[in-house]
C-alpha cells in the first residue's frame, strides 16, 4: 500500500535574539515579516520597536532585511528550518536619549556585537575603555580575591585581542571601582556613539571613475569612503532622491544656493543595487 506524505502548512523559524539566545516560532506560508516581529516584541515586551528588524542570510551569503509587508516564506530560501536574526536596524544617534532601559540595552548588545565582529572598529585606546565597561557590566567592581591573572581572556571584546590589550583592559577595570553595571552600560554606549563606524551600514560599489568606494548609511546621513577615509558626506535633510535602474544606483543631494547636485554609483548586480536603495530610502525615511 502506497503512503503519501501530508505537505506541512506550518514551519517552524528560529529567531536569534541580541543576548544570542533562540526564540522558535511557527508560522505559515502566509505568515507577513510583521506577524514575526510582533510575536518578537510581545517575547521581550519591547516598547520602542521601530528602531530594530530581522535579518537573513541568503544562499549567496549576502544578508537582507525582512520586509514587513511580504511573506516570509517568499523571501527565505534556506529552509524550513527558517532562521532569522533580531537587530537592530536604525540606529539612534544618541542611544542613552531612548526611553526604555530595555531597549538602551539591546542597543548595548548589537554595539558589543558589533565591535567584536569588526564592523565598528576602535582605536587602541577606545578598546580598551570601551572593553572595561562591558566587564563592568558583566562582572561588578573587580575583587582581588575573585578575579586571578588573564581573567579578562574569558572574554572576547575585539576580533584581534591581545594578551597586553587584556592587562590594559584589566588595569581599566580596576580603576572603575564603585561604578554600577547600568552606568558601566550608559557610559558603553556614549563612548560608542562616537565612533566612526557606529551603526554604519556598509555597502561596496564603483563611482563613475571605476573605482571603489563603500557607500555608508548612517544615523546622520550618507558617507561616502575610499581607503577607510571619508570623501563625501550627505546629511538626511538635504538628500532630495534616490534611485536606481538596473546596477546603477544615485543620490540628489541639495548643496549651497540650492543648487542640486546627482551623484552616481554602480553595484555588482541589479539586486545589490536594489538593496541599497531600500535600505537608503529606509534610513533616509526613518532620519529625515
Amino acid at each position: 500500500m502506497a503512503c503519501f506524505g501530508r505537505t506541512p502548512t506550518e514551519f517552524f523559524c528560529h529567531i536569534v535574539l541580541l543576548d544570542e539566545s533562540e526564540f522558535p516560532i511557527e508560522i505559515t506560508k502566509s505568515t507577513k515579516g510583521f506577524e514575526v516581529l510582533e510575536k518578537v516584541f510581545d517575547h521581550l515586551n519591547l516598547l520602542e520597536r521601530d528602531y530594530f528588524g530581522l535579518r537573513f542570510i541568503e544562499k549567496n551569503t549576502q544578508s537582507r532585511w525582512l520586509d514587513p509587508m511580504k511573506s516570509v516564506t517568499k523571501q527565505l530560501k534556506a529552509g524550513p528550518p527558517y532562521l532569522m536574526y533580531f537587530c537592530v536596524k536604525f540606529y539612534a544617534a544618541d542611544p542613552n536619549k531612548l526611553h526604555e532601559e530595555l531597549t538602551r540595552y539591546l542597543f548595548f548588545l548589537q554595539v558589543k556585537r558589533d565591535i567584536f565582529q569588526g564592523s565598528a572598529p576602535c582605536e587602541i585606546h577606545a578598546d580598551t575603555l570601551i572593553s572595561s565597561f562591558i566587564l563592568l557590566a558583566e562582572l561588578g567592581d573587580f575583587d582581588y580575591q575573585s578575579y586571578t591573572p588573564g581573567y579578562v581572556s574569558e572574554f572576547r571584546f575585539v576580533p584581534k585581542q591581545t594578551e597586553d590589550l587584556e592587562e590594559k583592559i584589566s588595569d581599566c577595570h580596576k580603576r572603575l571601582i564603585g561604578v554600577v553595571p547600568s552606568v558601566a552600560e550608559y557610559m558603553y554606549l556614549d563612548k560608542a556613539k562616537w565612533l566612526e563606524m557606529y551603526g554604519v551600514d556598509l555597502h561596496l560599489v564603483k563611482g563613475e571613475d571605476g573605482v571603489e568606494y563603500f557607500v555608508a548609511l548612517k544615523p546622520a546621513g550618507v558617507v561616502v569612503y575610499h581607503n577607510k577615509t571619508a570623501v563625501g558626506t550627505y546629511l538626511w535633510q538635504k538628500i532630495t532622491k534616490i534611485d536606481f535602474k538596473g546596477k546603477k544606483f544615485s543620490l540628489n543631494v541639495q548643496g549651497k544656493e540650492d543648487r542640486e547636485y546627482v551623484y552616481v554609483f554602480y553595484l555588482p548586480n541589479k539586486s545589490a543595487c536594489k538593496h541599497l536603495w531600500k535600505c537608503c530610502v529606509e534610513h533616509h525615511a526613518f532620519f529625515r
